[in-house]
């Protein structure tokens, strides 16, 4: 490394900072919310065993799990178009991770779920309270305990993945390294600080769960 990569290193560290602070954490934390509602829902169509949605939710799951997400959005943003379907790269974007969180979430929510003694849910019925009742007050509360950390893992990978938005045109920390690797030519050191951008980020998230866990034991 010379003094010339040195200062182009420093001059980008905020330009790929600012998108990660503009579009990746909006971009995550839209989708990471959307994805969650998505998995509650499809977590508790399959415990209820309800036979068509069970089995929609279940088809659902297995072709989001079953196909690259770079395929999906090349689906949404560059696919739907031809049907008359013209959606923008955020919204592309949200509408592909949102449903990727949603099929891997409800797995976990799920297991979470069915970890929940049996018990619970018939106790819960001899107090009075119907199924609903039953499930959002004593069922859901302690299944997300369990499920909160592979649930914040999940938070994290997002934000990796969401690097594959550059694909579709938005500029994220990658497509900002990319653009200014074109104009300098110094790919291997711009990637490896786009790189390292990203660890910041994740690095945060991480102590973030980390106090959380040990709230969620304190209460406990």
């Amino acid at each position: 490394m010379n003094s010339r990569i040195l200062t182009i290193l420093i001059d980008s560290f905020w330009k790929l900072v600012v998108p990660g602070i503009k579009v990746t954490i909006p971009l995550t934390i839209i989708s990471f919310s959307i994805g969650m509602v998505i998995a509650l829902f499809t977590a508790l169509v399959q415990t209820a065993k309800i036979p068509v949605l069970r089995h929609l939710a279940r088809f659902y799951v297995w072709i989001i799990r079953g196909t690259p997400m770079i395929v999906q959005l090349f689906v949404v943003y560059f696919g739907l178009p031809s049907i008359g379907i013209i959606l923008s790269p955020f919204p592309s974007a949200v509408i592909v991770f949102s449903l990727s969180v949603g099929a891997y979430c409800s797995e976990t929510v799920r297991a979470a779920i069915e970890s929940v003694p049996r018990g619970q849910l018939e106790a819960g019925y001899c107090v009075g309270m119907t199924y609903s009742q039953t499930m959002f007050h004593i069922i859901i509360p302690q299944a997300l305990k369990t499920a909160f950390p592979p649930l914040s893992n999940s938070l994290i990978g997002l934000v990796k993945d969401t690097s594959l938005a550059y694909s579709v045109a938005i500029v994220e920390i990658l497509a900002t390294a990319q653009r200014i690797a074109a104009r300098t030519y110094d790919y291997f050191w711009l990637y490896i600080e786009a790189g390292f951008v990203y660890l910041i980020f994740c690095t945060v998230l991480t102590w973030l769960q980390r106090k959380a866990e040990n709230y969620l034991e304190r209460k406990s």
